[in-house]
């Protein structure tokens, strides 16, 4: 599979296991803190093919790069906190770092 396909799968798992690690309120709710430890375990398993095409590093710096971008953007819109320009700002710079990588990586 196309490694920059499972990097986005990765990356979406990411952001469901942190979903869930907070939906699970600091696991007093199992249910959501068994699914963020499935969404994460997922995750780590589409990665781990990924570093026998792409550096590590490059991998390592989208994957959290756009998992800060996302998911901060869920916690916005979906769980009300608050955030103002400045922060967004530079969370946008992270995601035009990551994209920048992914852009000059081969």
């Amino acid at each position: 599979m196309n490694p920059w396909v499972l990097l986005s799968v990765a990356i979406a798992l990411e952001v469901v296991g942190v979903s869930f690690l907070k939906m699970s309120e600091g696991f007093e709710r199992p249910i959501w803190g068994a699914l963020s430890i499935i969404a994460y375990i997922a995750c780590f398993l589409c990665l781990s093919p990924i570093l026998k095409s792409l550096p590590v590093g490059v991998i390592y710096a989208i994957w959290s790069g756009a998992g800060i971008a996302v998911i901060t953007l869920i916690g916005m819109f979906v769980f009300k906190q608050p955030l103002d320009f400045i922060q967004l700002f530079f969370i946008s710079l992270i995601a035009v770092g990551a994209i920048g990588l992914q852009l000059t990586s081969k």
